[in-house]
């Protein structure tokens, strides 16, 4: 994999990742040249033991561009112009425009509860040049190419003081909130463990030092003992609904073996970890012959400096909840209590997605 850093004109950074050679004269645009310094901040929400990030610059953010807008193509709208340069790259990833976190917060207010810099990163990560595509009809190579560039974000991203958590994400669809439909995710690098990652560990923790294995590698084995509810068996990843879904049409794409992060994994495990990935995306493409709209989140150790044995990277779907055919809007309860109501069992909607039949060429 060829590697380029660039610097845009406004001050962001800007990684192309190729498996091929990259051109020698690629160059980073940006809609400004001026120099780019938001300054989100942080408060303390002192009944949920959580931080608040605050960044209203974000209001400003690109919103709905016209229609046949391609965000990859020049444009003379200074509102809709270019990220990314022409060139050979397959993937690439530059600060966000609009971060909730950047490294150059700084001064926050002085109110009645804590308040902090929102110091970290938000990165962008576009999987193709071509606006049309999406990342599970991406060819297995690209997917796998797009699991690599994850891997060295971790990398990279981990080694900044001011990142303790590297969490790659996916929103997709309208239903989700997106407005920029070319097939991109992103990156956060929080400025501490966010709450339901560090609920999980706390958890993993737990259930580690109580019986010497980990919580997640006993959770895959009983998935595949159980048979039930898999969608996909490789030979070093599996993907299944799990026992506990709280979203109908929930999966989680999980390495058998007990690493903490997708940068731990072996060439091997990456290229089936590919392969389950485009599976399962396959398959909710092909639910409903739609667009799939869902959220992919990718759960992996803290950066913090400190061993985590007990951690086991996943890769987690959420179907977003404004689509027919059993999906339910979240309410009261899910929202304001963090109690889930399953409208389904995954017994019985894993068995829609085990009939959806998908070709993955290598």
């Amino acid at each position: 994999m060829d590697t380029r850093h660039l610097v845009k004109p406004d001050g962001r950074s800007m990684t192309l990742y190729s498996r091929g050679q990259l051109d020698g004269d690629l160059t980073a645009p940006s809609p400004s040249l001026d120099t780019h310094a938001p300054n989100p901040h942080l408060r303390w929400h002192p009944l949920r033991g959580e931080w608040i990030a605050f960044a209203a610059h974000r209001q400003h953010r690109t919103f709905l561009p016209p229609a046949g807008y391609n965000p990859l193509a020049p444009s003379s709208s200074k509102h809709y112009s270019t990220e990314v340069p022409s060139g050979n790259w397959e993937a690439a990833v530059f600060d966000n425009l609009f971060p909730t976190f950047a490294a150059t917060a700084d001064s926050p207010p002085h109110l009645d509860v804590r308040t902090e810099p929102a110091r970290g990163c938000c990165e962008v990560v576009v999987f193709t040049q071509d606006p049309s595509a999406s990342l599970g009809a991406l060819p297995l190579s690209r997917v796998e190419l797009i699991v690599d560039v994850w891997a060295d974000r971790y990398d990279v991203l981990g080694r900044r003081t001011d990142v303790l958590y590297v969490f790659p994400f996916e929103n997709r669809g309208v239903e989700v909130g997106v407005t920029l439909q070319h097939p991109h995710g992103q990156i956060y690098g929080y400025p501490f463990v966010p709450p339901v990652a560090a609920r999980a560990l706390a958890q993993e923790h737990l259930y580690y030092e109580q019986h010497g294995r980990g919580l997640v590698e006993d959770l895959v084995a009983a998935e595949v003992r159980n048979q039930g509810r898999l969608v996909f068996r490789g030979r070093d990843v599996v993907a299944f609904m799990p026992v506990c879904a709280r979203y109908a049409y929930e999966l989680w794409v999980v390495p058998y073996r007990r690493v903490p992060s997708l940068a731990a994994l072996t060439a091997a495990e990456r290229h089936d970890f590919a392969r389950a990935l485009k599976t399962v995306l396959l398959k909710y493409d092909a639910l409903w012959n739609r667009p799939f709209p869902y959220v992919l989140v990718i759960y992996q150790a803290p950066t913090d400096g400190v061993d985590h044995p007990d951690t086991h990277l996943r890769l987690e779907l959420y179907p977003a909840y404004r689509m027919p055919h059993r999906l339910k809007y979240l309410a009261g309860s899910e929202l304001g209590a963090g109690v889930f109501t399953a409208d389904t069992v995954p017994e019985d909607t894993v068995k829609e997605l085990q009939r959806v039949t998908v070709a993955v060429d290598d």
